[in-house]
């Protein structure tokens, strides 16, 4: 098994593997910037390094910081998180040339997905359904493959993902300023602006199955979850089951996914992404080579750890366990809390002055902030994920508006109140919805949402904030009556070997 882990992120999902790492009594090492001195993923390491400036490509993007802190900590592993350098080949190939075990997949299955055009082409090949698309090296050959696949079009980004380099084209007349935007912008995000052509699945559903694979070739999947509540190409609210699915669609849809994985020779946690439409079709979107943000909700409804998983495979364990071994229990959503203006959703930064988090029978709150903290401008304004779980999907919603109510969140602004109106909205309890919900019912879902701050830092921030710290001095005091064979007590405090903050020469 690993001894010590590198987790190369930061907020809730860095906050989050380090809890399954003290689980496993493996040891871990945070990164921070600039701006995450005092960050909550930072207080929960047993080790925090210094990695660089705020911005992201001065110290969480940066390949060469991040092993050179794996080799002064004397971490055996990695764990890339969600976001940042998750999916990127090039540090799973300098963790292989330090000797560090990347905590994900094989080169080889990050590299084929990595590309969109080539995961269609292997998927194609593998027999997994595709929607009708195409090439769009030049404007000349993307007018020819919108007129052969007929309008209206989707033009994506090769590279990239989260709705950037996207464009959706209705009419032959605009597509050639919507091909040089979703080119533009592709270039700027993921630095290749090559971009091509699908047909427009309307009104379609956002549906992934989990899959978790071994290195001894036993790959399986955790069923399903529907994405399709966005806005812009991000997702907003997951739940599990999906509402308009039944168990011969998805046990369809699993099997395709497990056969894509078996393609391109998957292991770790993965997830493939699938556009299903009004008829019950459904289409390969593309291929989540890491952990997913939504992950808790496949781990409510399974009772699977894939954090726990993905360390398991990385250590080369077997599954230990086939499809017949793993149940659906229940429903489980999730709601996506951002540090974000709800009537117009941009990012709000700030110091939060007060917190409160929901707690309760079957609620989880994935958190990487606290009272006191400060919202920093330079990344992803995701401030938590709250998930409940019901034996159905009625009572897991209710759940889920009970938490809600008792989240409290001052200094910035948030979207809860926008959660609080979806979950009311008839039409999602009723699981009518579908990618474009939120544009279409934008006026009932963002009215009167409050907008209001607290600039003030009261008493209960004072308390969260010295609950924080007592947490981090028992964690450490626990660490240090543990002790360590042979090490030499007449040196540095236990406190301080095991939270030393490291500077990077």
């Amino acid at each position: 098994m690993l001894k010590k882990v590198l987790v190369a992120n930061r907020g809730e999902i860095a906050v989050r593997i380090i809890r399954t790492l003290r689980e496993m009594d493996i040891g871990s090492v945070a990164v921070f910037s600039d701006a995450d001195r005092a960050a909550l993923h930072v207080r929960m390491a047993d080790e925090a390094v210094h990695i660089g400036a705020a911005p992201a490509a001065e110290s969480y993007l940066d390949v060469e910081r991040i092993l050179d802190a794996a080799r002064q900590t004397g971490a055996d592993a990695l764990h890339p998180g969600y976001g940042f350098l998750s999916e990127n080949e090039q540090l799973v190939v300098a963790c292989a040339a330090a000797g560090v075990t990347f905590v994900g997949p094989p080169v080889e299955a990050i590299r084929s997905m990595g590309s969109k055009t080539e995961a269609r082409a292997r998927m194609i090949e593998a027999g997994v359904p595709v929607v009708p698309g195409g090439r769009a090296g030049d404007i000349e050959e993307a007018r020819k493959e919108a007129d052969r696949i007929g309008y209206p079009v989707m033009i994506k980004a090769a590279m990239g993902g989260g709705g950037k380099g996207m464009r959706l084209v209705h009419r032959a007349d605009d597509l050639e300023h919507a091909y040089e935007r979703a080119k533009s912008e592709a270039g700027a995000s993921f630095g290749d602006a090559t971009v091509y052509l699908e047909r427009a699945i309307i009104r379609p559903r956002h549906v992934e199955i989990q899959l978790l694979g071994d290195q001894q070739g036993h790959v399986v999947h955790l069923f399903e979850r529907d994405c399709s509540i966005q806005r812009r190409h991000q997702k907003v609210v997951e739940e599990a089951p999906c509402p308009v699915a039944d168990a011969t669609l998805i046990q369809k849809m699993g099997q395709v996914a497990i056969r894509a994985a078996e393609a391109v020779g998957y292991y770790s946690a993965g997830t493939v992404e699938f556009l299903l439409d009004e008829s019950g079709a459904f289409y390969f979107l593309e291929m989540n080579t890491r952990l997913q943000v939504e992950h808790p909700i496949t781990e409510w409804i399974t009772g699977i750890d894939l954090v726990r998983e993905m360390v398991r495979i990385a250590a080369g364990e077997a599954l230990g366990y086939g499809q017949e071994g793993i149940r659906r229990n229940g429903a489980s959503i999730e709601c996506r809390i951002y540090a974000e203006d709800p009537n117009r959703f941009l990012p709000s930064p700030g110091t939060v002055t007060r917190l409160r988090t929901p707690g309760g029978p079957f609620v989880r709150d994935d958190g990487g902030v606290y009272s006191g903290f400060e919202v920093s401008p330079h990344y992803d304004p995701l401030i938590s994920k709250v998930s409940t779980w019901g034996p159905d999907r009625a009572t897991a919603i209710r759940r889920m508006s009970r938490a809600l109510s008792e989240y409290v969140v001052t200094g910035i602004r948030t979207n809860i109140a926008f959660h609080q109106r979806l979950l009311a909205h008839p039409e999602f309890l009723a699981g009518r919805y579908h990618t474009g919900f939120i544009e279409e019912h934008a006026d009932r879902l963002t009215a009167e949402c409050s907008t209001e701050r607290d600039e003030g830092q009261g008493a209960g921030a004072t308390a969260d904030l010295a609950t924080a710290l007592a947490v981090a001095v028992s964690q450490t005091e626990r660490r240090s009556a543990q002790g360590s064979a042979g090490e030499n007590q007449s040196g540095p405090s236990a406190w301080l070997r095991s939270h030393r903050l490291r500077q990077l020469s």
